[in-house]
């Protein structure tokens, strides 16, 4: 019984690790931790009402993703991206994802790609209700989901690697402004052009659409510097 006791308490443990680790992508998407600073373990802890420990571990799974560095004996350091790192994750982005969603606009079932459509409405109606982490959730679990009907595991996973390292800052400034939503309803207007067959128009919707968000980064970006 001691064992399986001992198994329950890991489990616990990785969900409140998990649960922090969440708290704490918030935090950077909407600007709370600001790139460049410091930050405790113990701070962030009291901050979240939560032990050190998962703080650690958590700070710890997104140094493994370039999203924060340790800083001996003082904490975690948010990390800067330039606008050179972001136009070549971009680069990259374009370069896996336009080609790929034309591919699997000729080859992916109709009704697979139809199956897409409520998580498409669900990033339009997040932006639409200021959700700003349902709709960075809503938005990873479309472009993954969606690559994914290329069979290429591997694609997913370096995508998905890119679009962590490109995270957005200062969000909430581009909220207020109603900046995210006509970038939210890109995602519908494209899966109609892959249900409609259409991958040429498919492709030229996902390289403006790539574009539209390293643009409303930028912006996101020299918002806060500006309040």
């Amino acid at each position: 019984m001691g064992d399986l006791k001992q198994y329950g308490l890991v489990r616990a443990q990785e969900r409140l690790r998990d649960q922090v680790g969440h708290a704490l992508r918030a935090a950077l998407i909407a600007g709370e931790l600001r790139p460049g600073q410091v930050y405790s373990a113990p701070g962030l802890a009291s901050d979240l009402g939560v032990s050190a420990t998962p703080v650690r571990e958590a700070m710890l799974d997104l140094a493994r993703e370039g999203l924060v560095e340790p800083v001996r004996n003082k904490g975690f350091r948010i990390t800067e991206v330039s606008e050179r790192d972001l136009d070549q994750y971009t680069e990259l982005r374009t370069l896996i994802e336009v080609p790929t969603v034309g591919r699997i606009t000729k080859t992916a079932a109709r009704e697979r790609l139809e199956e897409l459509r409520p998580v498409a409405q669900e990033i339009v109606a997040r932006a639409r209700e200021h959700d700003l982490i349902g709709y960075l959730e809503a938005d990873r679990r479309f472009h993954l989901a969606l690559l994914g009907l290329s069979g290429n595991e591997r694609l997913v996973e370096t995508v998905g690697d890119l679009r962590k390292r490109s995270r957005l800052y200062g969000l909430t400034g581009l909220d207020e402004a109603g900046l995210l939503v006509s970038s939210a309803e890109e995602h519908v207007e494209l899966l109609d052009l892959m249900i409609a067959g259409d991958a040429r128009g498919a492709e030229a919707c996902m390289r403006r659409h790539l574009g539209h968000v390293r643009s409303l980064w930028a912006e996101g970006r020299d918002g806060p510097a500006d309040a």
